[in-house]
């Protein structure tokens, strides 16, 4: 179908994928795109159940725009004339603009978080409310503040879909949901037995400031619960703004070991992203591996065990859990 011309892994992916999907009917599929939405290659899809539109931040600049407005535009191509459209909490004025806009342009019957529906904490619970009513759910097993609006989604999504959600399902849904590499607590494994005694470790494989922010904030609510000092280890990949993600944490991260990122070739080499954190008003010093990182901050530690966040790639965030010997199951 290409007639010999280059082909990015994606796209070779995504065809896999709709082959192995066509060969195995179920009764929802998700796509998630992987750049942009107009031109991506998992946008074929001619008659979408619901198109969802979560938080629109900077990323992607040289391919989406280098304002936040372009790069809604270009999410927004997901959408499809007549077809629901799901518009998760956005923190930006102009791309809720854009995103309600292009929606209605193309007659879509939509939903916007905070306006058709929205969720809330009362008393220990999450209470999801839309125009059908409230749903009294535990609160999601997933740490942070911003999981309340992503579980929202989810549940307005599915409904937009035309499924119908029991209290029970939901309920399980709230409980149950496991994303690794996102704000994952990491127990056990031979890079966590490197960890200061009593150390507190964390995953998350986001790497633009937007993601740096929700992190921020989710690790200044364990901050609440249970105050220990913030270490940050990190790699990222030269695509990516490294000074706006590591500006999130200034006043919340003691240190930051920066480290290679060994599953990319687009990787910051270590003494280069140690320099955007500095610039992000941070301490920080490279060194040559998570395990190196570890180990200097357990020989040198001396006080309260630490809080330690290990992110900053999916990429790195994959070679963590590979060399922590707890891959995704």
């Amino acid at each position: 179908a290409n007639q010999g011309q280059k082909i990015p892994v994606f796209e070779i992916l995504t065809a896999v994928t709709f082959i192995l999907f066509s060969e195995h009917p179920a009764e929802a599929a998700i796509i998630e795109v992987g750049l942009g939405g107009r031109f991506d290659a998992t946008n074929v899809i001619s008659r979408p159940a619901v198109s969802v539109i979560m938080p629109v931040s900077m990323d992607h600049e040289a391919y989406l725009g280098d304002r936040v407005e372009l790069i809604a535009a270009e999410k927004a191509g997901i959408m499809k004339r007549g077809c629901p459209v799901v518009i998760g909490a956005q923190e930006s004025e102009t791309a809720l603009e854009v995103l309600i806009e292009t929606a209605e342009r193309l007659d879509c019957p939509t939903l916007v978080y905070g306006q058709d529906f929205l969720a809330f904490e009362e008393n220990g619970r999450m209470v999801y409310q839309d125009e059908d009513g409230l749903m009294d759910l535990p609160l999601p097993r997933l740490p942070g503040r911003h999981q309340f609006a992503n579980a929202a989604a989810a549940i307005a999504a599915v409904k937009a879909a035309g499924f119908e959600i029991s209290h029970r399902a939901a309920e399980k849904a709230m409980t149950s949901t496991a994303w690794p590499a996102r704000m994952q607590k990491l127990t056990q494994g031979r890079l966590v037995e490197l960890a200061p005694k009593g150390a507190e470790i964390w995953l998350d494989g986001g790497h633009n400031p937007g993601a740096g922010v929700v992190i921020a904030e989710a690790l200044a609510e364990q901050e609440e619960k249970n105050p220990r000092p913030l270490i940050l280890i990190a790699g990222m990949i030269n695509t990516k703004d490294q000074t706006g993600y590591f500006s999130a944490f200034k006043g919340l991260a003691r240190h930051v070991y920066t480290v290679p990122v060994s599953k990319s070739d687009a990787g910051v080499p270590n003494d280069e992203l140690a320099l955007r954190a500095t610039e992000a008003g941070l301490s920080a010093e490279p060194v040559n591996s998570v395990a190196d990182a570890l180990m200097l901050l357990r020989d040198s530690w001396d006080g309260p065990a630490p809080r330690i966040l290990i992110g900053g790639s999916l990429y790195f965030a994959g070679a963590v859990l590979d060399e922590n010997g707890t891959p995704p199951t």
